[in-house]
């Protein structure tokens, strides 16, 4: 009889298919980025800076700040387009270690995204249907399961619902922005706050620093689709076209949205607003603007639950399949769907959702996804430097500049993190530390693994 090593037989049943292209490239980014926290961060930015002109400005900051993050991501993922995300570049460029540390934070904090996520689902659906408030955690995990039951049908179904819900989005927002601007053709917010009301202790730079926090959290997702390079038709092509139109389309879609609140809230209202998008659709739709932001709210986080779904268990399948996991972890099914990493990340999610952990670690998560863009960024200057052969069907558009730009700004933001949260800052510190005795445990069971393999005979085909 015929025996296979662990490995081939946990690959046996199915693999990744190579069907995604640009539109999918493009949706993941869109649904990814553009969340909940359009609604509310325009009312943080306006209660730092007070200005119109300054405003808009900040947002457009950001916007150039993710574009030159993407170019750099390109790079990568054209260069390594394989499973795993920021794994995969921290491996090839740092050893073992750095990318199972930087793989596990990613899967912490895409898991921890998925319970935040599917909470704030369930907090509008909710506020929507007064009825279910008894059952916010039921209809989080319900959201979760469902997704989760939808992407294991397949990649094809799970890209779709992307496709679908994205573009649903898109065009609600954009629609939102043409009604405030038609409905209410005259701004009521042409002039600034006094100086006084706005300008923390620190003065107007204080109050750009920390209202372009709130921006470069908002703008994350910008690099979703380089989890998707391997199952592309054509990385080399697709993913900078996806990449670039995918940021481009979500800074015009931030830009208009604080343009149109602006044009319709008077600014003292919207820099106190806790949820300036829903005091805009209540000033444009009266009564019914409170349905109509709830409706678009549950799309929008739909959306980018279902991307972080898809992601996630990426992430696992990519360090399963090398090792970091047991070879089951490393399992498609026919449908091209990661099928063992997906139930995994559904449970861990909603274990999160059920005992509330999820919350420590969003906090924390702030911490978290900056060391990924970093890890990024220096695993570029790395490899250029170490393997400058490596072929490369699209390099970064001003390097080295525009890569040490982003690193640069990516440390100062995490600097300023720290600064402004240290209790959460050293909780982070631990959970990094931790990460070594794990790894070494990890490497060893790796190693005992492979030398069992070996020792199998394997019969050829």
């Amino acid at each position: 009889m015929a025996l296979t090593t662990p490995r081939a037989s946990a690959r046996s049943k199915g693999h990744l298919l190579r069907i995604l292209g640009v539109g999918f490239g493009i949706a993941v980014i869109v649904g990814g980025a553009i969340g909940s926290g359009i609604l509310r961060t325009p009312g943080l930015v306006a209660a730092q800076l007070g200005s119109p002109g300054l405003i808009i400005a900040i947002w457009l900051v950001g916007g150039i700040y993710a574009f030159c993050c993407t170019l750099s991501v390109i790079e990568l993922g054209t260069m390594l387009p394989r499973a795993g995300g920021w794994y995969v570049y921290s491996r090839r460029a740092f050893g073992d270690y750095a990318g199972f540390l930087v793989g596990c934070i990613d899967w912490i904090a895409q898991s921890a995204a998925i319970a935040y996520l599917a909470v704030a689902f369930a907090d509008f659906a909710t506020e929507l249907q007064p009825s279910l408030r008894a059952y916010v955690k039921l209809v989080s995990v319900a959201s979760v399961v469902v997704l989760t039951l939808l992407n294991w049908l397949g990649l094809r179904v799970g890209s779709r619902i992307q496709e679908l819900t994205s573009l649903i989005k898109a065009l609600a927002l954009i629609a939102f922005v043409v009604a405030c601007f038609v409905i209410s053709p005259h701004s009521v917010s042409d002039e600034a706050l006094p100086a006084s009301l706005v300008a923390p202790r620190g003065g107007l730079l204080l109050g750009m620093l920390l209202a372009l926090q709130a921006i470069i959290v908002t703008y994350d997702g910008w690099y979703f689709a380089i989890y998707f390079a391997e199952e592309d038709s054509d990385p080399a092509r697709n993913l900078p076209r996806s990449s670039i139109v995918g940021v481009l389309v979500c800074v015009a879609v931030y830009a208009l949205l604080n343009m149109a609140m602006v044009h319709v809230l008077p600014m003292n209202k919207l820099a106190g607003s806790e949820i300036p998008g829903a005091d805009a659709a209540m000033a444009i739709f009266g009564s019914r603007g409170q349905q109509f932001i709830l409706v678009l709210a549950m799309v929008t986080v739909l959306s980018a639950l279902n991307a972080t779904v898809l992601l996630s268990c990426r992430i696992l399948f990519g360090m399963g399949r090398e090792g970091w996991f047991p070879p089951w972890v490393a399992a498609v099914n026919s449908g091209g769907t990661p099928s063992a990493a997906l139930l995994l990340i559904s449970v861990a999610s909603i274990v999160l959702i059920l005992s509330g952990g999820y919350e420590k670690l969003i906090a924390v998560s702030s911490f978290l996804v900056v060391v990924l863009y970093l890890s990024g960024f220096s695993a570029l200057f790395a490899l250029r430097a170490r393997e400058p052969d490596l072929p490369r069907p699209f390099k970064a558009w001003g390097y080295p500049w525009t890569n040490l730009g982003v690193l640069l700004a990516s440390a100062a933001f995490l600097v300023a993190t720290v600064v402004g949260d240290l209790k959460d800052a050293l909780f982070t510190l631990v959970l990094i530390s931790l990460s070594y005795p794990v790894y070494f445990f990890v490497a060893r069971s790796k190693l005992l693994r492979a030398s069992t393999s070996d020792a199998i005979p394997v019969s050829p085909e």
